[in-house]
């Protein structure tokens, strides 16, 4: 159980928010032409990905993370060309975890990736019955991931509540945040979920970063932490990564849309060709990957 060797990934599994985005979609799946050009713009994300492997990312550390519906050809030239693949299983935009398809064990036997990873929010003070119905699905998912000896990467976000936002307002990511990750790990945890890998958001403050890694190490498990972008300006993004290269058990970052939103969108109003956005993409991906390694050391 675990993974503690670095691991510094490009996510760009995102569907639901980015058809948003990009196409204004809400409520409909896209046309076949809509699906066509996303296909392409995450197919000029991960060509910045290959290009900054050949501008000496290590291999060995970095990963893709993609999602099938829009990537399944991705996945393939990744898994032939030997760069570490992670997969989504969950609903894309749901605010309450569920599995894009019902049978997700055929999902993950049909995509194979190396990495198999949830997105949840969980917040511990939230709705109880909410957290229960998403526990007893998470533990189906731990358990299968575990069985076919596959690595589970976690993603916990945790939104404040009404009164916790009326509580503490802008200083809920820096007071209280930290804390209520704690518990929902260990809720977690308790149930019988168990993670090689957690995602989660970045914090500020060393010893918040400590007591995670705490509790996610806590009775002999050794699953690392990498810390995830949210799609925050670039500045904030370095500080989360500074603070964690410091801390024994955070093993790297998934950082998507501060690396690829803008050459992505660029792109996509005809303001720049591929290759620009793909160069752009590898450019930003090095840059925090080069950052990391500094900081590591």
């Amino acid at each position: 159980m675990g993974y503690e060797k670095d691991l510094l990934i490009l996510p760009f599994d995102h569907r639901g928010s980015m058809l948003k985005k990009l196409f204004g979609m809400e409520g409909r799946q896209p046309t076949n032409e809509e699906a066509a050009k996303f296909r392409a713009l995450k197919q000029m994300v991960y060509e910045g990905f290959k290009k900054s492997l050949k501008m000496g990312v290590p291999k060995q550390k970095s990963a893709v993370l993609v999602d099938e519906q829009f990537g399944a050809e991705i996945m393939k030239d990744a898994k032939k060309n030997g760069i570490m693949v992670s997969m989504p299983i969950e609903k894309s935009g749901q605010d309450e975890f569920d599995f894009e398809f019902a049978d997700f064990k055929a999902h993950i036997k049909r995509a194979n990736p190396d990495f198999v990873k949830v997105l949840v929010r969980f917040n511990p003070e939230g709705d109880k019955s909410l957290n229960k119905r998403q526990l007893e699905k998470l533990k189906k998912a731990s358990d299968h991931i575990k069985e076919i000896n596959k690595k589970m990467i976690f993603e916990l976000l945790v939104p404040s509540t009404k009164e916790q936002q009326e509580k503490f307002g802008g200083a809920y990511d820096t007071e209280l945040r930290p804390k209520l990750m704690v518990h929902a790990i260990k809720e977690i945890q308790d149930f019988g979920v168990e993670p090689d890998v957690w995602k989660l958001e970045g914090v500020s403050k060393v010893a918040d970063s400590e007591a995670l890694v705490r509790q996610c190490q806590a009775a002999g498990r050794n699953a690392g932490i990498i810390t995830l972008g949210r799609g925050e300006d670039a500045e904030k993004v370095k500080e989360w990564l500074k603070t964690g290269a410091k801390v024994k058990g955070i093993i790297g970052f998934a950082v998507g849309r501060t690396v690829f939103w803008e050459p992505m969108k660029a792109l996509h109003e005809g303001k720049i060709s591929s290759d620009e956005a793909a160069a752009k993409v590898a450019e930003n991906y090095k840059a925090l990957v080069d950052l990391w390694e500094r900081e590591r050391k």
